[in-house]
């Protein structure tokens, strides 16, 4: 009875398609949520700044909007990230043949790590300055691509890819090792600033998203 539910169970690519839609888009809806706009103490004073002329409050505003631009570029830079991993396993599923067991176990850990994204974008958006914050994120990453990669490494050793895919994992796999080297190149740099290190994450997503038929940025 084991053996015959080893073999039938998790089978069914659309339905790793739809938990994985499913997922990813709550998770993206949830980094949101970290975008509060700051409390200006100085509105809530015995004189409120209004009284010092309209020119007082513009500047207020201005100060407030530059302190949430940190959190702004973070919120930016996870939902980039989390659309091209979603690009990325998508591709993956609809060059799937069937799913076995194993594979729908290794999405769900994948998936795991996809649901702790608002975490880890709220953690950098508070702490920006911070090496150890901007390395919890890289690392975030990584665990992503390894997962990624091991879904696909393991598709291919079962035989799930369907035939007329050939190419798909070697040049997959290709892309998503200079990705994660290219990922640990600009976390590197939090030894000169944490914020240039996020704007390289933020540059490298977009030319992903922009440019995708520009080798070694081609998509998944």
């Amino acid at each position: 009875m084991s053996g015959g539910y080893q073999q039938v169970s998790g089978q069914s690519v659309t339905r790793i398609e739809a938990l994985s839609d499913g997922i990813f888009a709550v998770a993206m809806t949830l980094l949101v949520l970290n975008l509060r706009v700051p409390v200006n103490r100085t509105l809530h004073a015995e004189h409120p700044v209004w009284q010092h002329g309209a020119l007082a409050d513009e500047h207020v505003v201005a100060a407030i909007l530059g302190r949430l631009a940190p959190t702004l570029s973070v919120y930016v830079l996870s939902f980039l990230t989390l659309g091209i991993f979603w690009v990325g396993q998508q591709a993956q599923l609809q060059n799937l043949a069937r799913s076995d067991r194993h594979l729908t176990w290794l999405h769900l850990a994948f998936l795991l790590a996809v649901s702790v994204m608002p975490f880890s974008t709220a953690l950098l958006a508070q702490y920006t300055g911070f090496r150890l914050a901007l390395a919890e994120y890289w690392a975030h990453l990584l665990v992503l691509g390894l997962l990624l990669f091991a879904c696909l490494r393991y598709a291919g050793h079962a035989g799930l890819h369907k035939p007329e895919a050939p190419g798909l994992q070697r040049t997959t796999e290709r892309r998503i090792i200079v990705f994660q080297v290219l990922y640990f190149g600009c976390a590197l740099l939090c030894v000169i600033s944490t914020y240039l290190s996020i704007g390289l994450i933020v540059a490298l997503q977009l030319v992903s998203a922009a440019a995708p038929s520009v080798r070694p940025f081609n998509r998944f």
